[in-house]
């Protein structure tokens, strides 16, 4: 009951009509309007604001043994009171309300990213008893039921499957940005989407022990450990207190003027000291969010400037998580790569894998005329076939093309594709393998040089993944990262968390899935990608980078240092007002009014200088991308007046000229330092 009424007393909505009463009060007198001591306005605000701030002084002392800035505002108000000062018991209420509200809105976190993430539970699933199909909630479920799983429904328990094939997207659990191919015996997760074709799994783990559930405990165990942060005020109240009642009292005894001892309570308020760290850490939230960058715990903001290792996940953070074509690889001189990708494009234009979307999405940049393809099938986890003007085509897994009477003898372009962290479909034509193309992943522009920047900044870089290890290694390479570690579950990353905090590390965490939540709860910061990351992590992060522009964590580190420079000058601006004013209460050239009107502009001046921090220029402390080492090419080309452009590689140029006829196209191939251009003229 205490708890409600002081949350309902300190709101916004109170805290504003309790500064109403406050500013009438600061009216009548100025202009000597005089009125009873019981009508006297500032009564509003030491009901409205006084009494919870008493209440919670007392919580604090009595239930937690805690003694804190609260209390000393506490006896200061009622000190005031007792000599009839009403207004200098109000102002002082009113400030310590401003300061509380303050400091919430700068560290709370929101719960909806757990809620989300436990509403990614499914609820119910098909079950299978003796042949018929019946629709069950999940606590029905039992170990070692049959369980049907159509295309487009979530996984609604842990199990192997035990019929069909299919494509899964766990990304959920493991980051990884493709779907995973599953066949009988293979395991699935709760929450996991079954992309494609209906499976039959028996059920392995139930309720807590399945994995999505193992997950939600991770986030709100991660979330408890999370110790709520004390104003610096209340660090210091333990000495405060006791210091300033030995003045008051002493002041009171020696000149005999209950007046000097109050004041001296009143100006002794930590009340600039309170608002402090929240006014600043509120302008660099301010500020960061002009630069695209939502930082939701100013404890995250104050540890950001003495981090030293930052974590990476890598699809979706060092990379965009989206699949390009990146190799195309005829193996009959018959065929050329315009050829072999018109094939595959044709083959895949009516299949829903990620893979075929990319593969269609490539060749329509080239312009090249898809054909429709006829006979069209699709197995999933396994591949698609069709027919078409060149013949009989079958594209996708090796073992799919071994099953079709196809010899598959590749292996070594399949593990130089493997070994660069790259996917692969294999096309066979007429009953022989044409060629193979490789997918890849996006390494984002500016990942290497952020990477660098943090290096040069003695921060330590780890990349943990879900992913294959040789994918990791791969793109950990292309970035500058050298410690690696890949197969990882979210439990996993976890470990690695706590692993580098027992070490003494700082440790920030970069993500984007919900996979990542875990780690993102534990680590001393967290960075989600705001645009493309997943709800749950964006919310178990204390900063999102609303443009996934990573390049701004130095940034972020440059105004953490800066807001923690301006927090210490506002506790050393507050601490001089207040010994100032205290001598002067002292010696009686205060009074409580005047005092509270001294003790009001100290608090005022800590605010001012908090604010310089919204408009403090930080963009020129981000380096400049170094691109001495990045190549960029770009293409233009133009035929009778129609214009294109394109920034793929030049192996397949020459065909779009021969193909097209194309009549001019230039080929810029540039860096930073050096420009290259190779004229084609057809």
């Amino acid at each position: 009951m205490i708890d409600e009424i002081t949350d309902f007393l300190f709101s916004l909505k109170m805290t504003i009509f309790s500064g109403i009463f406050l500013l009438i009060g600061i009216v009548f007198m100025i202009f000597h309007i005089s009125t009873p001591i019981y009508l006297n306005p500032a009564w509003g605000t030491v009901i409205i604001s006084g009494i919870p701030m008493l209440l919670l002084a007392m919580t604090r002392l009595i239930r937690e043994k805690w003694i804190s800035s609260a209390l000393l505002i506490a006896i200061a108000m009622v000190a005031s009171l007792l000599i009839g000062e009403i207004f200098a018991a109000g102002e002082v209420a009113w400030i310590m309300a401003l300061g509380a509200l303050l400091e919430d809105w700068t560290v709370d976190r929101a719960k909806k990213g757990l809620k989300n993430l436990i509403n990614l539970t499914p609820q119910t699933g098909r079950r299978i008893v003796n042949g018929i199909e019946e629709t069950v909630g999940v606590d029905e479920i039992k170990i070692g039921d049959t369980l049907r799983i159509l295309p487009g429904e979530s996984v609604p328990v842990d199990g192997k499957i035990i019929n069909g094939t299919t494509s899964v997207d766990q990304s959920i659990m493991t980051g990884e940005a493709l779907p995973i191919d599953k066949e009988i015996g293979d395991e699935v997760f709760c929450g996991t989407m079954n992309m494609y074709g209906a499976i039959d799994i028996s059920a392995t783990s139930l309720g807590e022990n399945s994995s999505l559930q193992k997950l939600i405990d991770l986030v709100k165990l991660a979330d408890e450990k999370q110790a709520p942060t004390q104003r610096i005020a209340d660090k210091w109240a333990t000495w405060l207190v006791p210091v300033a009642l030995l003045i008051a009292i002493a002041a009171w005894l020696i000149t005999g003027d209950i007046q000097r001892g109050v004041t001296v309570l009143v100006v002794f308020c930590p009340c600039a000291l309170i608002l402090a760290t929240p006014t600043a850490i509120m302008a660099a939230i301010g500020q960061a969010t002009k630069y695209g960058v939502l930082i939701k715990s100013g404890e995250a903001l104050e540890t950001l400037g003495s981090l030293n290792t930052l974590v990476f996940d890598k699809t979706g953070t060092l990379t965009y998580g989206n699949l390009e074509v990146s190799d195309i690889i005829p193996l009959k001189d018959s065929l050329s790569k315009t050829d072999l990708l018109k094939i595959i494009a044709s083959c895949e234009k009516l299949s829903e894998h990620p893979l075929a979307k990319a593969v269609v999405k490539n060749a329509e940049e080239y312009k090249i005329d898809i054909e429709e393809p006829q006979e069209f099938k699709m197995y999933p986890g396994k591949g698609v076939t069709c027919k078409n003007s060149y013949g009989t085509i079958y594209a996708g897994s090796s073992k799919f093309l071994n099953e079709n009477n196809i010899d598959v003898n590749v292996d070594k372009y399949l593990n130089n594709l493997k070994h660069e962290g790259k996917a692969s479909i294999i096309v066979g034509l007429n009953g022989e393998v044409s060629g193979l193309i490789g997918l890849s992943d996006v390494i984002r522009e500016d990942s290497k040089n952020m990477i660098e920047n943090l290096k040069d900044l003695g921060t330590d870089c780890i990349l943990l993944t879900g992913d294959n290890k040789e994918t990791a290694n791969y793109f950990a390479k292309q970035v500058g990262i050298n410690k690696v570690y890949g197969n990882l579950l979210p439990e996993e990353k976890l470990s690695w968390i706590e692993k580098l905090k027992s070490k003494g590390k700082k440790v920030c965490m970069i993500g984007d899935g919900v996979n990542d939540a875990p780690a993102l709860k534990t680590s001393d910061v967290s960075v989600a990608m705001g645009s493309v990351g997943s709800e749950v992590a964006i919310e178990a992060a204390d900063i999102a980078l609303l443009g996934d522009d990573i390049g701004k964590i130095p940034y972020l580190k440059k105004l953490s240092n800066s807001t923690l420079f301006t927090i210490k000058a506002n506790i050393a601006m507050s601490m001089t007002i207040n010994a100032l004013a205290i001598i002067c209460s002292v010696l009686g050239l205060l009074n409580p009014i005047t005092g509270a009107i001294v003790h009001n502009a100290g608090s005022c001046l800590v605010v001012l200088n908090a604010a310089l921090l919204y408009d403090r220029h930080f963009d020129d402390s981000i380096k400049k991308i170094d691109t001495e080492n990045v190549e960029h090419t770009h293409y233009h080309y133009h035929n009778d007046g129609e214009h294109s452009h394109s920034h793929e590689n030049i192996d397949i140029i020459d065909e779009i000229v021969t193909k097209n006829g194309i009549k001019h196209l230039h080929a810029h191939k540039h860096t930073l330092t050096r420009k290259s251009c190779e004229n084609y003229h057809n």
